[in-house]
């Protein structure tokens, strides 16, 4: 039985979605299935003493991972991956980022998911649950990074930050590598300045 890859992401994360779009092609070349989950930028953040443009977009960002929760709580995870493939989509590949009301309305649309479920987007009975969620995803790496979150049994870790997103073997080693190296005990951290923004394509 294969060993389950469980991933956090907040639809409005660029580098989350690359993630994403990698670890699904990884798991076709090392057989594994990714099972997504909800993490909360505006969760991490809140508190937080933020440029004034960053809390502006933190105070509409719980809308669409409240629509996540409660696509997860009443429909399952498949309608969650679902939501979230169709807002990556439009959000992230489409560019439509001025809205993220819009882009949720759009992404239940084009995801055949019923239209109704934008009501989460206000609506703060599902921040208990979404808090739930993101604990469960960000406890094991600690507070200081954001999204993503991956688990792969008992290890977790924050990332890989990459773009474009590797196909084929090359997404295999990757994924090869990143486990190896989160298996170490005692290993916390890689990384180089980024010199390019999340490639799309």
């Amino acid at each position: 039985m294969n060993t389950p890859v469980d991933l956090w992401v907040d639809p409005i994360c660029p580098w989350a979605w690359m993630t994403s779009r990698w670890l699904l092609e990884a798991g076709r070349v090392r057989d594994f299935d990714v099972r997504f989950h909800t993490m909360s930028l505006a969760v991490l953040n809140d508190g937080r003493d933020l440029p004034e443009e960053y809390v502006s977009l933190m105070a509409e960002a719980w809308g669409p991972v409240r629509v996540m929760i409660a696509l997860n709580e009443r429909e399952g995870e498949a309608a969650l991956r679902a939501f979230y493939d169709a807002f990556g989509e439009y959000y992230h590949v489409g560019g439509h980022r001025d809205d993220l009301r819009e882009a949720s309305v759009r992404a239940l649309a084009s995801a055949g998911l019923d239209g109704t479920y934008i009501g989460a987007f206000e609506d703060t009975s599902w921040d208990e649950p979404l808090t739930v969620s993101h604990h469960a995803g960000m406890d094991a790496v600690g507070m200081d990074v954001g999204t993503p979150v991956i688990h792969v049994g008992e290890v977790a870790f924050f990332g890989p930050v990459v773009t474009p997103a590797p196909k084929g073997e090359a997404a295999g080693r990757l994924f090869d590598g990143v486990v190896a190296v989160a298996s170490t005990t005692g290993f916390y951290e890689i990384k180089r300045t980024r010199t390019v923004g999340p490639n799309f394509e």
